[in-house]
């Protein structure tokens, strides 16, 4: 892996044009540079991160499912921005179709997230206005610490006893069916969350990105092209005015791009 971007010098007289070798080199990243890398800006409410991966003509999923556009980096990214987030947030289609598990402590974090006041593991929070999910799986009975499910006030009781009688702990954070992005937010903030992570799918995240909520989007650009009705990375209605992100860093390895992007109007707090 090599840095695209952002270039550092090794003096001021290099400045002109002569990038340092351990950045311009390929080589293998340890865990500790990438989560360096890939570090939550030091900030007093929740800071809402995107992950995701797409091909070059934009597919986010191949036969219904990331993994056969990622690669091992990817994940191994993947793995980094769940070892620093307090909590993932995930589309209930996006359960069902990956067929997600509780997140593991991993030994490598574990003096990062003990310095950070973190638990040994991320939550999973699980967005559903249905709540049409099996709740004897391990994500529910079994996870580390709790796995959350945000929903509105209108959801079946039924349902949402069913979830709180497997372990999970019902979050309501919606007025009808659906959850209110904006009001989420705030809810995983009050219980202690600030450093929040989604892997999608693509409806949840069209439903952050028209909330004005995302801050932030780690993209994995796959060199492959896909065809077909694949989704996108976000879906959902478009919002009246495109929202502006800069870059914030750009890593490369084997033809694969991984991009971090910031929103414009909060560069100076990353």
């Amino acid at each position: 892996m090599r840095r695209l971007f952002p270039v550092t010098y090794e003096t001021a007289a290099e400045a002109s044009g002569k990038a340092l070798e351990a950045d311009a080199t390929e080589r293998e990243w340890e865990l500790g540079e990438l989560a360096e890398a890939y570090a939550y800006p030091e900030v007093r409410w929740p800071w809402l991160r995107a992950n995701m991966v797409s091909t070059l003509d934009g597919a986010a999923q191949h036969d219904g499912r990331s993994q056969p556009i990622s690669n091992a980096t990817d994940m191994r990214i993947f793995g980094v921005l769940r070892g620093l987030a307090d909590v993932v947030v995930v589309g209930a289609e996006t359960v069902r179709q990956e067929g997600y598990r509780p997140a593991r402590a991993r030994e490598a974090f574990a003096a990062l997230r003990e310095a950070a006041g973190q638990g040994p593991a991320p939550a999973i929070a699980v967005v559903t206005a249905s709540l049409d999910l099996d709740f004897s799986l391990p994500l529910f009975t079994s996870p580390l610490v709790p796995t959350l499910v945000l929903t509105g006030a209108a959801a079946a009781p039924d349902r949402v006893a069913e979830a709180e009688r497997a372990g999970a702990r019902v979050v309501i954070a919606g007025d009808g069916m659906g959850i209110d992005p904006a009001r989420a937010v705030r809810a995983l903030g009050d219980l202690g969350h600030t450093r929040l992570l989604t892997e999608g799918g693509p409806r949840l995240l069209g439903q952050l990105i028209a909330a004005g909520v995302l801050d932030e989007m780690c993209l994995t650009l796959a060199p492959m092209l896909a065809a077909g009705d694949a989704q996108r990375i976000a879906g959902g209605p478009s919002v009246p005015v495109p929202q502006q992100f800069g870059l914030v860093s750009l890593l490369e390895e084997a033809g694969f791009l991984y991009s971090r992007y910031g929103r414009s109007d909060r560069q100076s707090e990353q």
